[in-house]
């Protein structure tokens, strides 16, 4: 990569450079983050580092008030031709929220803040990633777990409700037995994606999935969803991990003949399957937990025959009942014009 931007731009300023936490706008703007976000932004404020100081530098030490517009636009470039667009422009947000921070602590001048931040989004036309699942595939998923007569079959039973009913993983291992209504099915979802609270709710058959599970782990209060020993024993002192999940769900998916199932494939179906019911953006936007409808619809994965289903809605007037005598008096006059 050309180099963007030398320590010898910022060496005006080496004395500042490891400023305390409360005055760091990388950090500022980390801290303003829930724990997922916070270390995906960490990890792509670190990478511009690199590539602005050529390795000299990371999110902590970089004097990110010294950027301006030509340092931002060479790096977008740069990203561009690095990174896929969905990452590229992810790692501009972060830009974008680390100068927010310098603006507000007084290190930049609005002028400048403005000028950095003038950078258009990356153009994408790639297809979507991701997909949602069939109906079939959920039920060989929930099939397998339901023959499993052990502990473990019937928590990931429930693990699989919770994932149906639009949860992200993250969520799912923060739930406590407080946080699910058996009578009505209501998950409460507490600090998720934006430190957002939210309630959510069990599709057909996951209350009853969930209850089953509740109904062997018993009712002692704490995390919903624990580890199970290889000795069978729920270990309700503890909680799930997010990496037990993606272990559980590798097993399953094995066992149901489900290839290449990612956790986040749940939420793309229950945002799909909802729209496809007919469920306003809007509302399907508050189930999910997004901040904007436009991103809600990113995780659209209805396939064509949904589109065909649509289109068969619109209705053209067309009323034409004299055809053949029309047709005939196309051919009349074709043979005399010497074209039949």
């Amino acid at each position: 990569m050309k180099e963007l931007v030398t320590v010898s731009h910022f060496q005006t300023l080496s004395p500042t450079v490891n400023v305390l936490a409360e005055g760091n706008p990388a950090l500022v703007y980390l801290s303003g983050l829930g724990s997922g976000s916070r270390r995906t932004m960490r990890q792509a404020l670190n990478a511009i580092a690199e590539m602005l100081t050529l390795g000299s530098c990371d999110s902590t030490t970089l004097p990110w008030w010294l950027l301006r517009y030509q340092h931002t636009s060479a790096l977008r470039s740069e990203l561009m031709e690095r990174y896929s667009p969905a990452t590229a422009n992810k790692m501009l947000s972060a830009l974008r929220g680390v100068l927010r921070e310098c603006r507000r602590l007084g290190l930049i001048s609005a002028d400048d803040y403005m000028n950095a931040c003038d950078l258009k989004q990356i153009a994408s036309e790639r297809l979507p990633t991701g997909r949602a699942l069939s109906g079939g595939q959920i039920a060989a998923l929930m099939d397998v777990c339901c023959r499993d007569a052990s502990p473990a079959g019937f928590r990931d039973g429930a693990m699989l409700a919770f994932l149906m009913g639009g949860l992200r993983r993250s969520e799912v291992v923060k739930l406590d037995v407080s946080d699910f209504n058996l009578e009505t099915g209501e998950i409460k979802v507490l600090g998720g994606k934006g430190r957002k609270d939210r309630l959510c709710y069990t599709p057909g058959g996951g209350a009853e999935a969930i209850a089953d599970w509740l109904q062997l782990r018993g009712d002692i209060t704490g995390a919903l969803l624990n580890p199970v020993n290889k000795g069978r024993a729920i270990l309700v002192g503890q909680r799930l991990s997010s990496q037990a999940v993606l272990n559980a769900l590798e097993k399953r998916s094995e066992q149901a003949g489900v290839k290449d199932l990612s956790p986040h494939d749940f939420r793309r179906t229950f945002i799909s399957n909802l729209l496809d019911a007919g469920a306003d953006i809007s509302t399907v936007q508050r189930l999910a937990g997004h901040s904007s409808p436009l991103t809600t619809a990113r995780y659209d994965r209805r396939g064509e025959e949904t589109k065909r289903r649509a289109v068969s809605l619109l209705h053209l007037p067309y009323g034409r009942t004299v055809v053949q005598g029309a047709v005939n008096e196309a051919i009349r006059k074709g043979i005399e014009a010497g074209y039949a």
